[in-house]
């Protein structure tokens, strides 16, 4: 089972939460780090400091040596998915094949109002997210894309220099929604993170999950079952609802520690979570 730690930049000043993935890259349980996609301090107050994900992300490529590096998950809405895809493939370059590209539908209507992104209504939002997916494949994969769908269109478009990873790097789809969103992580993710709740909802998301793969003819097997949990609980405690997890299909968990962001935890989570994870 793969562990992975995450950090929301919100509420923190850069230096330790620099050091807290200096330590998650040098613990070898670790297998990845993530950060979030928001402009505001989410479920907290906003006006308080935020760091952007994907540019702290590129950052700390450079700083890191071993982890796989991932936004949890980037809003379709904030960005065009041929401009995604230029920055998945650059990054995925620098950091040497660590990359996960981590994808959503969007949903703060906060921060889309703020700064006048345009937010569709939901059915909308995941048509996008849909076209997206295809856009970012295609991109990264081919050497020409041309793509008339209802919301993006290109025109022999290009993506140069190609990601190290092939035939690209995992795609990520993050949420619970039955109808739309585990549909597309069966046609599109390579993992697919189930966002908090308890085991027996998960248990149940995934037979749904499995049921849009067999609609589609897609093989289980080949999508990766991950789950992010927050570590704002004992650690011992956290060990137990991984181990929860593990029983009913989860293969990846993430724990998600808040700010302020203290370096010595992740050891200390690592040693109650390796007999479990192994």
């Amino acid at each position: 089972m793969r562990v992975s730690f995450k950090t929301r930049p919100q509420h923190t000043e850069w230096a330790p939460m620099r050091d807290f993935w200096l330590e998650g890259d040098r613990i070898d349980l670790y297998s990845a780090g993530w950060t979030f996609d928001h402009f505001y301090p989410i479920f907290s107050d906003p006006t308080g400091p935020c760091f952007e994900g994907w540019t702290m992300l590129s950052y700390l490529a450079a700083l890191t040596r071993r982890i796989r590096l991932g936004v949890l998950v980037t809003g379709n809405t904030h960005r065009h998915p041929a401009v995604l895809a230029n920055m998945a493939a650059t990054l995925d370059v620098a950091s040497g094949g660590r990359l996960e590209i981590g994808l959503g539908a969007g949903w703060s209507e906060e921060e889309h109002h703020a700064y006048g992104i345009p937010l569709p209504r939901w059915p909308e939002r995941f048509d996008r997210l849909e076209e997206s997916c295809e856009v970012i494949d295609r991109l990264l994969t081919q050497e020409r894309t041309t793509f008339r769908g209802r919301h993006y269109r290109l025109t022999d478009a290009m993506c140069q220099p190609k990601p190290i990873q092939r035939p690209r790097p995992p795609l990520v789809i993050g949420g619970k929604g039955e109808k739309r969103t585990l549909r597309i992580a069966a046609r599109w993710a390579d993992q697919w993170n189930f966002p908090n709740g308890e085991p027996a909802e998960l248990r149940h998301k995934i037979e749904v999950l499995h049921s849009h793969c067999a609609a589609l003819g897609r093989d289980p097997a080949d999508i990766e079952i991950s789950v992010k949990a927050e570590a704002d609980i004992e650690p011992g405690a956290f060990a137990q609802l991984t181990a929860a997890y593990r029983e009913v299909g989860a293969q990846h968990i993430i724990a998600h520690f808040p700010a302020p962001h203290d370096p010595a935890v992740l050891g200390v989570f690592a040693e109650h979570l390796a007999p479990v994870v192994r």
